[in-house]
C-alpha cells in the first residue's frame, strides 16, 4: 500500500523549520485566545518576582540543617538573606489570597480579575498558591526555559501554558491585565515592568493600569526613579505611575479601591 502523503500542518520538521517561524509565533497568540475564551476570562491581575524566592519554613528548615553541619558564616549570611526575602514569599500568597477572595465575591458572578504569573516557582509559585487556597482559579504563563523548571503545582491546570517567546508571553501578561504587581525580582522582573511602564507612560496602553512595587526596602536600592526624573530622563509626573508599599493589607486597600473605581459599577457582596 501506497504510504499516504503527510500534509503539510502535520509535518513537525517544516513547523519546526525557520521559515514557518510565524506560524509559531500565531500559535503562541491564538492558542491563549482559546483557552481563556473557552475559560471565560475576561481580565487578570499579574504578579511578578523573583524565582528564587522560598518559602519561609524551608528556608528555616535549610539553616537548621546547616547549622548542624557547621557550615561557614559566608554561607550562613547568604541563608539568612534568603529568611529575610522569604516574607515576600509569605506576602504575595497572603496578598494573592485576599485578592481571590474578593474577586469571588463580586456580584457579575463572572470570572474577574484571575491571578496570573509566569508558573514558575518562588514569587509565581506563592501568588498561584495563595489563589489556590482561596479555592480560586489562577494562570500560568510559563516559558520554557533550559535552567529553570516551570509549571508549579498550584496553577489551574486548565489555565496553565507554556510559551517559546517571551514577547508573545509578555503580550497575554499585559493584553488582559487590570492590574500588576512587582515583588523583588531579577533581570526578568525588570524586564516585564519596565516595559509596562513604558506602554503606560507612551500611552500605547489606553486602559488604566495600576501599577504596585511591593518591598520598599527592595525598591529604594534597586531602582531611583526620582533620580531618573531629576535628570530629566522622565517627567516627575511619571513618578505617579508606581505605588509603593509594604504592606499586604495596603496594597489590597489600593488594588481593590482602583479596581472598583475604574472597572466596577458596584462593590463586592458582604
Amino acid at each position: 500500500m501506497q504510504k499516504k502523503t503527510m500534509k503539510f500542518y502535520d509535518n513537525e520538521e517544516l513547523i519546526h523549520s525557520p521559515g514557518t517561524r510565524m506560524l509559531r509565533i500565531m500559535s503562541e497568540y491564538l492558542g491563549p485566545q482559546d483557552i481563556f475564551r473557552k475559560n471565560k476570562v475576561q481580565d487578570t491581575i499579574v504578579f511578578f518576582g523573583s524565582a528564587r524566592t522560598q518559602p519561609k519554613h524551608l528556608v528555616e528548615q535549610i539553616i537548621k540543617k546547616a547549622q548542624a553541619q557547621n557550615v561557614s558564616h559566608k554561607e550562613l549570611e547568604k541563608l539568612n538573606r534568603d529568611l529575610r526575602m522569604s516574607r515576600y514569599y509569605e506576602d504575595a500568597r497572603e496578598l494573592s489570597y485576599k485578592m481571590t477572595n474578593w474577586s469571588k465575591k463580586l456580584k457579575q458572578g463572572k470570572r474577574r480579575f484571575i491571578v496570573a504569573t509566569g508558573g514558575g516557582p518562588g514569587i509565581m509559585e506563592a501568588a498561584n498558591r495563595g489563589a489556590a487556597e482561596a479555592k480560586g482559579l489562577s494562570i500560568g504563563l510559563n516559558i520554557s526555559l533550559p535552567f529553570e523548571q516551570s509549571g508549579n503545582p498550584y496553577i489551574s491546570r486548565e489555565l496553565e501554558m507554556e510559551f517559546h517567546y517571551f514577547f508573545m508571553r509578555k503580550y497575554w501578561f499585559v493584553y488582559l491585565a487590570k492590574a500588576l504587581i512587582a515583588f523583588p525580582g531579577g533581570f526578568g522582573t525588570f524586564d516585564e515592568l519596565f516595559e509596562t511602564l513604558t506602554l503606560i507612560q507612551t500611552k500605547k496602553m489606553s486602559k488604566f493600569m495600576p501599577v504596585v512595587l511591593f518591598g520598599n526596602d527592595f525598591w529604594d536600592k534597586a531602582i531611583d526613579l526620582k533620580g531618573l526624573a531629576d535628570f530629566g530622563t522622565i517627567d516627575h509626573e511619571d513618578l505617579k505611575l508606581c505605588y509603593r508599599t509594604d504592606s499586604v493589607d495596603d496594597a489590597y486597600q489600593y488594588l481593590t479601591g482602583q479596581l472598583t473605581k475604574y472597572y466596577l459599577k458596584e462593590s463586592p457582596v458582604d
